[in-house]
């Protein structure tokens, strides 16, 4: 399930000014969950060259499960977990299954 799935969408008309209308479908706003209430299966330390979908692969079997890992972390860009600035910290990730 991905991290969308159970968000619902929208649509939106727009005019311009030429007075053609068209149609916009767009994702309502996601409210990811409290970190605090996801159950944890382990935290990893973060070492050079990481990939967060590798490191979600090792510990869930979902490398497309990244984004509950994203959640857990409150991170809005993937890449800020494991990029340089992030070797040396420590994610938290989630149990298996936990989706918002």
């Amino acid at each position: 399930m991905g991290r969308y799935a159970t968000v619902d969408i929208a649509t939106y008309e727009q005019v311009a000014p030429d007075g053609t209308r068209r149609l916009v479908r767009y994702y309502r706003r996601r409210f990811p969950p409290d970190p605090a209430t996801m159950p944890m299966l382990a935290r990893h330390h973060v070492l050079p060259d990481d990939r967060l979908d590798l490191i979600s692969a090792r510990y869930t079997g979902d490398p497309f499960g990244f984004w509950r890992i994203c959640d857990a972390n409150t991170a809005l860009d993937p890449d800020d977990l494991v990029d340089a600035e992030a070797v040396g910290t420590e994610l938290d990730i989630p149990a298996p299954g936990v989706s918002s």
